[in-house]
Order: C-alpha cells, then structure tokens, then sequence
C-alpha cells in the first residue's frame, strides 16, 4: 500500500508523534487531514511543510468534547466523503502516584485516550463500513500490559484502547476494513519530557514516525517498538503477579510523610 493518492485523517497531531507523522506523510502526494485542539500548530506545520506535495487541510478538534468531534468530523465527510486512511494519535499522560490520586487528572486521561478513540471511531465507523474499504490506525502504548506504579490511570486507558483496537479488528474485516494497533515505548516528546525517571531505547519522534509510516504501508496489525522494549514488555505480561509486584515495587518506594 502507498500513501500516494490516499485521503489521510491525522488527529493529536500538534506535537510529538502525531506532529512527526504529518511531516513523514507530507512528502507523498496525498491528502492530508490533520486535527488537534492547538489549530495555530497545525498552521504553522503547514507552512513548513508548503513545498511538500502533499495538500493539507487543517481543522481544529478536542478528541476529549464529544461534540467537538461530532461537529468537526461532519464537516470533514461532508468535504471528503472517502477517507483512506484514518490515524487516531490523539493522547495525554500524566503521572498520578497515590500519594496525589487525583481524579481530575484521571478524567482528563480517559476522556482523551479512551472515549477520544471512542468518539472518533465512531464517526468513522458508517463511512468505513460503506465503503468497504479503509484502513484505521490506533496509538496505544507498550505501557497497556501492566499496571506499572504511579501510572495506573495511564496504563489502564491504554490497555483499553488496545483491547477496543484488537476487538473492533476482527469486527471489520468482514467490512474490508483494516485496523492497525500502535503501541510505541517512550519517545522524545513534550508528553515525556515531564517524566522525572530515565527513559530506556528512547526514540525521536521523527524515527517513530518514519517506523509507523513504514509499517502502515506494510498493514502491520501490531505496530510495536523498539523491539528489545517489546520484548521486555512480553516478558513481563507473562509474570506471576508476586515477581511482578516485587519486581515494580523494587523502583517504588513512596513519599515520605513527616
């Protein structure tokens, strides 16, 4: 598959990753529809981008405001009524250790990476099964097979994603319809920036984006990386919780009270 041609949806893609993926993509001849709430970035990547051939359409979004993508998404079906290829990166993180759990920071959380994916499926989903055609593309994250300390709220909207991903996929295939599951480990971004602890095989985000590309061309169901990370990551899901809460406690030792 080429991106040559194709009508490409792109959310989160103000920053980071989904930044990365905008410039990756813009050197093709395509059509490209990028969304985030920041519509000032968008505007000024395609301005950097303006002697790329790709033709871009920028609109703003919050992924997390239910009528935002509702609104947004019938403006954009109505001016391209096929989509070709939709990248839903759209994503927040935040450290929530239970010495500050703090539901505010929770909400937010699965408001944009759970029912975000949600509410962006869903305005896609009637067209995709239209048209018999398609390919749909999920951020989650290496971080969705455990519970790892001060990053439950995280971890657990990723491992929904993941688990939302993986189901609608055998769903759609009888639609045509493709989807492809992202699960990077840490890139360089202003999402990661804010973590105060040494990030192993850390990745740039143009090599992230460069690495997706290539394998959304390929139709890659699982879009996992670095690999050492993946298998890491592999290892761990298989470990009896007893080694694993040892393990995970071993790097977690609280906030003193006085």
């Amino acid at each position: 598959m080429d991106f040559t041609g194709k009508t490409i949806l792109l959310t989160g893609a103000s920053s980071g990753i989904g930044k990365a993926i905008l410039f990756e993509l813009s050197q093709y001849d395509c059509t490209i529809i990028p969304l985030a709430r920041r519509l000032e970035n968008l505007l000024a990547s395609k301005e950097e981008t303006r002697n790329n051939p790709a033709r871009i359409y920028a609109f703003q979004c919050d992924v997390s405001d239910k009528i935002s993508v509702k609104t947004v998404f019938g403006e954009i079906l109505q001016q391209f009524p096929q989509i070709d290829i939709a990248i839903l990166d759209a994503g927040v993180a935040f450290r929530n250790p239970i010495e500050e759990f703090d539901v505010t920071i929770a909400e937010k959380t699965i408001n944009t990476n759970v029912l975000g994916l949600v509410y962006c499926i869903s305005q896609l989903l009637p067209m995709y099964m239209k048209q018999k055609s398609g390919i749909l593309v999920g951020v989650s994250s290496l971080a969705d097979e455990r519970g790892f300390p001060e990053s439950g709220i995280y971890n657990a909207s990723k491992a929904a994603a993941t688990n939302l991903l993986e189901s609608i996929r055998i769903e759609l295939r009888a639609y045509g319809v493709k989807v492809l599951t992202v699960k990077p480990g840490f890139v360089k971004t202003p999402m990661t920036d804010k973590n105060a602890f040494k990030m192993p095989l850390l990745w740039s985000p143009e090599k992230a984006a460069k690495y997706i590309c290539s394998k959304i061309q390929k139709e890659k169901r699982i879009i996992a990386f670095p690999f050492l990370m993946h298998m890491g990551i592999l290892l761990l899901r298989i470990m009896p919780p007893k080694l694993f809460d040892a393990l995970a406690g071993g790097h977690h030792k609280g906030i003193s009270k006085k």
